[in-house]
């Protein structure tokens, strides 16, 4: 079975699970989420969003396809362009890091490596694009409010994530970049054995809609 993964794009933004494309718990300040829901929007701001981040900063997220269907997806930016990384007791995130945002695998393909997959492969494009961390804000706390819009804190552990932050229910968690690649060659051999073929897309998506 053929796994890969590629930028996401203006084109291919639609293949984002319906509730995630509606999603902007991220990408709006509370009050502008509350108000876009309310008069049905969300979509709209969402793929303006992502459009401002490509243009002005550059690839912000990635989707992993097995054969051609979508399964999982993350998205990433800088914390100055994510108006909800500033409402978190343990906010800000560190000035040198890119804050990873939304992340979702499709229920039926957890627990088969395509998390670590993910984060993979945001690690080998921010780190040829000179970033030295990832952070996250993480759920500690399953019961939380929005959980569903926060990454679990133990999945960002298990794949390396170190807390910096702590709080009972968001501590905010980094990545050193040059620990993720140190451990690239055993993740990749590791999804190999686990996935099949793995193809990761290292190039900078196309901005043309045409």
């Amino acid at each position: 079975m053929s796994r890969r993964v590629v930028g996401i794009t203006l084109d291919n933004l639609e293949h984002l699970p319906r509730h995630c494309r509606q999603c902007v718990y991220w990408e709006l300040a509370p009050h502008a989420k509350t108000d876009a829901e309310e008069f049905g929007e969300t979509e709209f701001e969402k793929e303006a969003w992502v459009s401002s981040v490509l243009l002005e900063w550059g690839s912000c997220g990635r989707i992993a396809y097995s054969e051609k269907l979508p399964v999982g997806f993350v998205l990433y930016a800088p914390p100055n362009v994510v108006p909800r990384s500033q409402a978190f007791p343990t906010s800000p995130a560190s000035p040198d890091a890119v804050l990873l945002t939304a992340f979702y695998v499709l229920p039926e393909f957890r627990g088969g490596g395509l998390g670590r997959l993910l984060v993979q492969a945001v690690a080998q494009d921010l780190t040829k694009r000179g970033v030295k961390a990832i952070e996250a804000f993480g759920k500690a706390d399953v019961e939380a409010d929005e959980s569903s819009c926060v990454v679990a804190a133990d999945f960002l552990r298990s794949v390396g994530f170190k807390t910096v932050q702590p709080h009972a229910r968001w501590p905010r968690l980094r990545l050193e970049l040059r620990s993720a690649m140190s451990w690239k060659e055993d993740v990749e051999a590791a999804l190999e054995r686990l996935l099949g073929t793995v193809s990761v897309s290292t190039a900078e998506p196309s901005l043309d809609r045409a």
